[in-house]
């Protein structure tokens, strides 16, 4: 009987041991389940240095001032194409200089300009403002026939690159979509205007001297530039001009470089290939 008690109070010691070290599962605590590690932002200046292309910044002159201008060539042996890249309205940020590199690996001589050189004292390029929201407070404050000459500088250079065909196409995007547009009234030389996410002129006699066809890319919830398209279109139809353009469903503003995260959605990264794709069949 006496050993039967000892084996007894051995079982209950054990249970009891058991019990205590079972981790509770409550409301209050839950069991901790594996999170998904978060993409991180995409190093478009990273990528530009692995880049096999040849990159270089050349100076121009324009408006009394030097206008520093990033150059990327295709491998590639015989002459090429050039376009002109016009940048967002927070200045020549890497993604723009990243997206020359990628169109130069298609095949053409791309030239990014940095219109907010030495636009203020102290500031030689973009990269020299202290923030992206202080880029685009210079932005606005250009000139617009100041901003027409620069991109003339930087159309007299393409056409006389020994490298280059003397063929000039004009791509922008948001506020460079829209000078895309304007420098088009300007300029009856351009070959095709490519404009991302911009508006046109609200001159419609300015639009009239357009020469050159202009394609159109436009995100589905863009409501504010997407308002303006059916006037642009109207003005374009009765002076018998091209006008082409494609609204991507679901895409936002800015879809070109929001479509290149990583952390892209799939609305954005759905437009961003389809306009890949239209883009460099217009620059055919």
């Amino acid at each position: 009987m006496k050993k039967l008690n000892i084996l007894l109070l051995l079982t209950v010691v054990t249970l009891a041991a058991c019990k205590t070290d079972k981790k509770p599962e409550t409301a209050s605590e839950p069991l901790a389940e594996a999170q998904p590690e978060a993409e991180q932002p995409t190093d478009f200046n990273a990528l530009l240095d692995a880049s096999p292309r040849h990159q270089e910044w050349v100076t121009l002159e324009s408006n009394g001032r030097e206008l520093y201008t990033f150059v990327v060539y295709p491998e590639k042996a015989d002459k090429a194409k050039t376009v002109i890249a016009i940048h967002e309205n927070r200045g020549l940020n890497d993604w723009a200089r990243y997206f020359a590199d990628q169109l130069a690996a298609k095949g053409y001589i791309v030239l990014a300009p940095d219109l907010l050189s030495n636009a203020a004292d102290g500031i030689k390029k973009t990269t020299d403002y202290k923030n992206s929201d202080a880029a685009r407070d210079g932005i606005y404050e250009l000139k617009p026939d100041a901003v027409t000459q620069d991109l003339d500088a930087v159309f007299t250079y393409a056409q006389k690159m020994d490298a280059a065909t003397g063929e000039v196409a004009v791509v922008g995007f948001c506020w460079g979509g829209s000078q895309t547009f304007r420098y088009a009234t300007n300029n009856p030389d351009i070959t095709e205007a490519n404009v991302f996410y911009g508006t046109a002129p609200e001159d419609a006699e300015a639009i009239k001297k357009i020469k050159a066809p202009v394609y159109g890319y436009y995100g589905g919830d863009d409501n504010r530039v997407n308002s303006t398209i059916a006037k642009t279109d109207s003005i374009m139809k009765k002076a018998g001009l091209i006008y082409e353009t494609v609204i991507y469903e679901g895409a936002g503003h800015a879809f070109m470089r929001r479509g290149a995260e990583a952390d892209s959605d799939a609305a954005n990264k759905k437009a961003h290939d389809a306009a890949w794709v239209r883009l460099l069949d217009k620059l055919k």
